[in-house]
């Protein structure tokens, strides 16, 4: 060591330290990295991804080649730092403690938490990069990786654990919607709004999203012939269900245009117009809301019933009320009612049905109202209050203020929903 320039070994400490940092930076950066986006990467043809997917392939490998080098290295500074000091300043045993103390303070700094720490915060433009050197390192300590791998390899054993077990990275619903949430600088507030409702429609049943019975524009085919005429002329959708003295006994569907253009080129009849009825689709309650899709795209049907355990007629769904879960509400022009789709007032209120759905109010209001037991606001009002309220009544649900405007012996019928405090304090931070 003697014969070697002073100044060599100084930059020869100053290379090992380089070198040494690198290892760490490049081991922290590939543990770092997010695996999704390193295959998004990677299927982009990313200069170092595929690469990089090898090593992560083999993380025993990897972190062997990592950890032998940086321990190598980390061994060979302190040897090489003592002889410079030994030789500068003579043998002394306090020349050897500061010497130590410096070396590990160098070795502290410089190779290991600067270099991680910047690994940490770039992953991504650090390991692909450094995946082609340790990559080839990898082929040519192949023999000692094996070798030191064969000890931690039976120690792993010992202790039951099976390192290939944790390696393949699966997120779950939750962790997806965390993603989501936390790309709003990234992603338009409408497709992460759709996203989110497409994970909530794995909770829900078409119980959730269908159109109440008491909502359900329906047609006696036991009324007057000219009342059935008037209704066909002046109906709102495109299809009625028709029933025969109850609702719970549907003769079939009518198709409104069809019937209107018999009617213009040919006097239409009582039987003429049940030939005209289509063969109803039941459904069952509780049915998910993602395989009553499928249903729908299999069976080509717009209109399904659903019904209880026992025949019942509880609603109609159609594939509009499955898409307003994603996407919200379509444009109509069927009068609401007091369910007026006008929306809050100046004084922030607004007049809607005890019938209506909840998820429909919340998503029309941008209320927070409880889905999780009743569907509708009337079924909500009346958990709450236990009766059927005779007079005006006010509750709070949550931070929903809802005052009972009109009631009979049976449901509630009309309300004034009051706008939280905290909904325009969010819309205004949102504009």
């Amino acid at each position: 060591m003697e014969q070697i320039p002073l100044w060599a070994q100084i930059g020869a400490v100053i290379v090992l330290l380089f070198c040494s940092g690198f290892f760490s930076i490049s081991e922290t950066a590939m543990m770092a990295l997010n695996r999704h986006r390193l295959k998004h990467l990677a299927n982009k043809g990313a200069f170092g991804a595929k690469t990089t997917q090898g090593l992560l392939a083999r993380t025993d490998q990897l972190l062997g080649v990592v950890l032998i080098g940086n321990n190598l290295l980390n061994t060979i500074i302190p040897v090489l730092t003592t002889s410079i000091a030994l030789r500068t300043f003579g043998n002394d045993n306090v020349v050897l403690s500061v010497a130590t103390g410096i070396v590990a303070f160098l070795i502290i700094v410089f190779a290991e938490i600067t270099p991680k720490i910047v690994g940490a915060t770039y992953p991504d433009k650090i390991a692909l990069p450094a995946s082609f050197v340790i990559a080839p390192l990898m082929r040519v300590l192949k023999p000692v990786i094996w070798f030191v791998n064969l000890f931690s390899n039976a120690i792993l054993f010992a202790l039951h654990i099976n390192p290939r077990g944790g390696r393949e990275q699966r997120l779950t619903t939750d962790e997806l919607r965390t993603i989501v949430l936390e790309s709003a600088s990234y992603m338009p507030t409408k497709h992460r709004s759709i996203l989110l409702n497409l994970f909530d429609l794995e909770d829900i049943t078409v119980d959730d999203v269908m159109i109440p019975r008491r909502r359900i524009e329906a047609l006696d085919f036991n009324a007057p012939f000219d009342e059935i005429l008037h209704q066909l002329e002046t109906c709102y959708h495109n299809k009625l269900i028709v029933y025969e003295g109850d609702i719970d006994r549907v003769l079939g569907v009518l198709h409104v245009r069809k019937t209107l253009a018999a009617l213009h080129k040919q006097e239409l009849e009582r039987e003429s117009l049940r030939e005209l009825l289509a063969e109803p689709y039941f459904v069952p309650s509780g049915t998910p809301v993602f395989q009553q899709l499928q249903f729908f795209q299999e069976s080509r049907q717009r209109t399904a019933l659903v019904v209880n355990e026992y025949g019942e007629l509880q609603g109609l769904v159609t594939p509009e009320d499955i898409l307003e879960e994603l996407i919200g509400e379509f444009t109509t022009s069927i009068p609401r009612g007091v369910g007026s789709r006008r929306g809050w007032n100046e004084q922030g209120e607004c007049i809607v049905a005890g019938s209506m759905p909840l998820r429909e109010l919340n998503r029309w209001l941008q209320l927070s109202l409880p889905t999780d037991g009743p569907r509708t606001l009337n079924g909500l009002l009346l958990e709450t209050l236990e009766e059927i309220p005779e007079g005006d009544v006010c509750v709070q649900i949550g931070e929903v203020q809802i005052e009972v405007l009109q009631s009979d012996d049976q449901t509630i019928r009309t309300v004034k929903v009051f706008k939280p405090r905290g909904l325009a304090v969010a819309k205004s931070a949102r504009a």
